[in-house]
């Protein structure tokens, strides 16, 4: 049986979206605007999907040991993540299966990242260097 990564849960709130747009210049309007993300058939404000990669990629960095430990990384977006505008914000919920292990040191990963339940990450695939 392969082995279960310890599940690690990320909170997400409206402010991380705010410092999120604000690094990386992504001001698409449907990661704060209620109106506009429910005009263009959203369920309300959504994360940005590489918001939602980095969390998977900090839970590898914890699983590995270290951030430079990651050496590939690759998810697929299956749903958008709603961010209640809400102190409480979401939860991402972010889960790793290792497949192999092999002879010169490196995990292969498949990860997954649920919030409310539903995948938001699918085909997540990790390889990392354990430490």
């Amino acid at each position: 049986m392969a082995e279960q990564l310890p599940p690690q849960t990320f909170r997400v709130t409206r402010a991380d979206l705010i410092r999120y747009a604000g690094a990386s210049g992504d001001f698409n309007t449907i990661h704060w605007s209620e109106r506009i993300a429910r005009d263009v058939g959203l369920p309300g404000v959504i994360a940005h999907g590489m918001f939602t990669m980095a969390l998977g990629g900090r839970a590898l960095a914890v699983w590995a040991g270290a951030p430079d430990a990651v050496v590939e990384y690759g998810v697929r977006f299956s749903r958008p993540v709603p961010v209640p505008d809400t102190d409480e914000g979401t939860e991402v919920v972010v889960t790793g299966v290792v497949k192999e292990v092999t002879d010169d040191g490196l995990t292969r990963i498949d990860l997954i990242a649920t919030c409310n339940g539903e995948k938001v990450l699918s085909l997540g695939k990790a390889v990392i260097r354990k430490r």
